[in-house]
């Protein structure tokens, strides 16, 4: 039975092999400390968090997430080790932009579990104001045993204060560390999906919702209302799914007395309850039931099928992550009977060691053939959910392969979401789940030119890389303009030693660019300081209450900038610029693509790095470089790739040309 603890309560633990699920109501950063007998950290070593992920005994996260999982080994602690303290971190705080304390977020909830998933303890953090770093639990030895104990201790001052006070010296340089780990790591993650209703909102899962509630946060940036000019929606509103948070929305069963946000779509809040999703056919006994595309709840089929997707994406990272925990448990298992083994003079040689050691590699096999069992039963599932739902996709999620191309038109509406490319997990080398991106954009894409290689060794070619990256980018915006309603998408090149032209021929030669792509230093200083003026006028008309009062013929459409070859043609300026475009531009409608090489950038130090860590880095080759929200897998990216020889990226352009001329009559 679950011990649902309060501050200062303590529980026995009667396992030593543990994992701490944490869920906040926002990206938090976790980290675990080790400590004496009198709770004092004896150096850096001792502390694992994103930039050192990995102590003896511990394992947290790498990144920031609304969901954790730390794994922890009582066993292999050493004896100088008496406390263990789970930490919590509002990575924003410093960095300005989101939730800077505790207290204007849900209450984060620690629960402490078995391998297998049994709770063993629970806490909810209640009371916290101004905190902004909380020691949220201990596990503590006690006599021999352990035990764990809520705590709930926050820090105004951060975890530099919350490091000081637990006695280590160099308090603010780990502080720095974490930080500027966890910056980086918001570069490289994966939205999570939207949240499921309590019971699933699938209909294949009968069972009880997958472990940890799928919190999120308002979205990112959203400093007041945007007119249905700039957004392309309703003023309060997020598209059809409901807003788009940017970690996914909060359902949260451990929220305080105040309940948890309510996402709903405002003019769906008195309306009937959304049609129920398509039944699947009957089973045969003993048999799964057979998957259905659609069979997410939603208002629209667009909109089951993008639950579905991501209900998808949260089954593989969750089942996968079972399987990896089964392995390291037996792993870890078959280390320490090999290790008992060994201990005992009398069992080192002959046929008894011989037999102890046989056994142990037996049962390690035993543990490893029952996971990976249950590992392709599921997967065995989900690819056949996949083969039913790729080809019922709608172009704005479809590959470019995908027939629904060949009849495509120039849409009424926005859609939910855009297809980016596709993911994947080592364990299911046979599934792809399509990454999709809700519109409109909320970050900016970094298409990284720099990388050398890929996975499979394929591409080594500086310039095959620089070419392939203008290549994906131009992917990009051609899939944007094309989910777009005509005049509501508008692209801007900006290439100033003129090296995209071959990349850029779809774009050029249909006529889908807002003007000629910008070359040398002038044509760079001119579409920034047009685009900066954009967004000053739209800022001070949305501040001053007056949306409709801007400029005659002022263009309200969506506005894409695309920077080939930076940092080339770039001043300490036009860089500042880029800055600016990247903080100020989304809420009001300008986004930004960067194709660029982060190691010939790097140049720019400390202008470059806030650049780098706010936009969404992608690449034009398989890169593992993305990861989940919930245990930091790392992911293995595909770009979007149009078939070899096939046109059905001009003959979808030429179309949008075509619309955008008849719009513009």
């Amino acid at each position: 039975m679950t011990a649902e603890l309060v501050r200062g309560q303590n529980h026995p633990l009667s396992q030593s092999r543990l994992e701490i699920r944490i869920s906040a109501g926002t990206p938090v950063a976790a980290a675990a400390a080790l400590g004496d007998e009198n709770g004092r950290i004896h150096g850096t070593q001792w502390v694992a968090h994103p930039g050192a992920p990995v102590q003896p005994g511990l394992e947290v996260s790498r990144q920031a997430a609304a969901d954790h999982r730390l794994a922890v080994d009582l066993d292999a602690m050493t004896d100088a080790v008496h406390r263990v303290s789970v930490l919590l971190a509002l990575p924003a705080a410093n960095a300005g932009a989101g939730p800077a304390r505790f207290g204007s977020v849900a209450a984060p909830f620690v629960a402490v579990t078995g391998l297998d998933g049994t709770e063993v303890a629970s806490y909810t953090i209640t009371g916290l104001d101004l905190e902004s770093a909380v020691v949220a639990l201990e596990l503590y030895r006690r006599q021999g045993a352990w035990k764990v104990r809520a705590v709930g201790q926050g820090y105004a001052g951060g975890l530099a204060e919350l490091f000081a006070d637990q006695g280590l010296s160099e308090a603010a340089q780990l502080a720095a560390g974490i930080d500027e780990a966890v910056a980086k790591g918001l570069a490289r993650s994966v939205q999570a999906p939207p949240p499921r209703t309590p019971k699933g909102d699938r209909s294949r899962q009968a069972a009880a919702p997958a472990v940890g509630p799928d919190q999120g946060a308002a979205p990112q940036g959203a400093s007041g209302p945007v007119p249905p000019a700039y957004a392309g929606q309703p003023a309060g509103g997020q598209g059809q799914g409901g807003p788009q948070p940017a970690y996914g929305g909060a359902t949260d069963p451990h929220a305080p007395s105040g309940g948890p946000v309510d996402y709903s779509h405002p003019r769906r809040q008195t309306s009937a309850p959304p049609p129920p999703p398509p039944a699947a056919p009957p089973a045969q006994p003993g048999q799964p039931a057979r998957p259905v595309a659609g069979d997410a709840t939603g208002w629209s089929m667009e909109e089951r099928l993008y639950n579905q997707v991501w209900g998808m994406f949260e089954d593989l990272a969750r089942t996968a992550a079972a399987y990896r925990s089964a392995v390291d448990f037996a792993e870890s298992r078959m280390d320490k009977e090999l290790e008992q083994a060994l201990s005992d003079p009398r069992s080192r040689i002959g046929g008894q060691g011989d037999a102890a050691r046989e056994a142990a590699r037996a049962r390690y096999t035993q543990l490893v053939d029952q996971a990976r069992a249950s590992l392709d039963r599921d997967l065995d599932q989900l690819v056949a959910e996949s083969e039913v739902v790729e080809p019922a996709l709608p172009p704005a999620f479809a590959r470019w392969d995908n027939p629904c191309w060949h009849a495509y038109r120039v849409p009424m509406e926005i859609p939910m979401a855009l297809r980016l490319g596709d993911l994947r997990l080592p364990e299911a080398e046979s599934i792809r789940i399509p990454m999709l991106l809700r519109l409109p954009l909320e970050r900016g894409l970094w298409i990284d030119s720099g990388r050398t290689d890929s996975l499979d060794g394929s591409f080594t070619d500086s310039h095959d890389m620089r070419r392939l990256a203008m290549d994906t980018a131009v992917a990009h915006a051609a899939r944007l303009l094309a989910v777009y309603p005509a005049g509501e998408f508008t692209v801007h090149v900006v290439d100033p030693a003129g090296s995209g032209a071959q990349a850029l021929a779809p774009l050029t030669q249909t006529g889908v660019l807002a003007g000629p792509p910008a070359q040398g230093a002038a044509g760079v200083t001119e579409v920034l300081a047009r685009l900066t003026q954009r967004v000053d006028l739209v800022q001070m008309a949305l501040r001053g209450g007056a949306p409709d009062a801007l400029p005659p013929g002022f263009d309200t459409s969506q506005q894409l900038l695309i920077v080939n070859d930076f940092p080339h043609g770039f001043d300490d300026r036009a860089v500042n610029q880029l800055r600016y475009l990247v903080d100020e531009g989304p809420p009001v409608g300008v986004h930004l693509m960067m194709v660029a090489d982060r190691e010939e950038s790097a140049g720019y130090g400390p202008l470059l790095d806030p650049l780098w860590r706010s936009l969404l880095r992608l690449t034009p080759v398989p890169d593992d470089h993305l990861a989940d929200p919930w245990v930091g897998h790392a992911w293995t990216y595909e770009p979007p790739s149009v078939p070899p020889g096939s046109e059905v990226l001009r003959q979808v352009l030429t179309q949008v040309a075509e619309a955008r001329r008849t719009w513009n009559r």
